[in-house]
């Protein structure tokens, strides 16, 4: 686990789950406090939610104790630690705006980007992908 990236961890098959239920459940399993500790995404079009930890936590024993859960299990859930990634979605894109200017805008130290290596611009969905050269520019 890197300094500059919080630790992540991803529930997959999420769907039997209610966001409430889960967050109270995480908070069970880590006896860490949402909000105050760690923040959770929930992305349902994928069945996925993402637990960021602002706390301290050993996160490799936590997504062992997950596993090891009966709620967990009786959910059919999964948890694994957040991979690094080099890209990223920016949604809410306007569509007058240019590859060059997103570039920019995501290689400026000051919004806590680093050097791209592709944008690919999707207007019909109002969003972009932009693949940095390394993950350190994704935070």
């Amino acid at each position: 686990k890197s300094a500059e990236t919080l630790p992540s961890v991803v529930f997959e098959n999420i769907q039997g789950c209610s966001p409430k239920c889960l967050r109270m459940l995480l908070e069970n399993i880590s006896g860490l406090v949402a909000d105050d500790d760690f923040t959770m995404e929930v992305i349902p079009e994928i069945n996925v939610a993402v637990a960021t930890f602002m706390k301290s936590i050993d996160t490799e024993e936590f997504v062992k104790k997950c596993s090891q859960n009966k709620r967990v299990k009786k959910f059919n859930m999964t948890a694994r630690l957040l991979e690094l990634t080099r890209s990223i979605k920016a949604e809410n894109v306007p569509a007058s705006v240019s590859t060059d200017y997103i570039t920019v805008y995501f290689e400026s130290a000051r919004n806590g980007g680093g050097p791209v290596s592709d944008v690919q611009l999707f207007p019909e969905e109002n969003s972009a992908i932009i693949t940095f050269c390394d993950h350190k520019g994704n935070s």
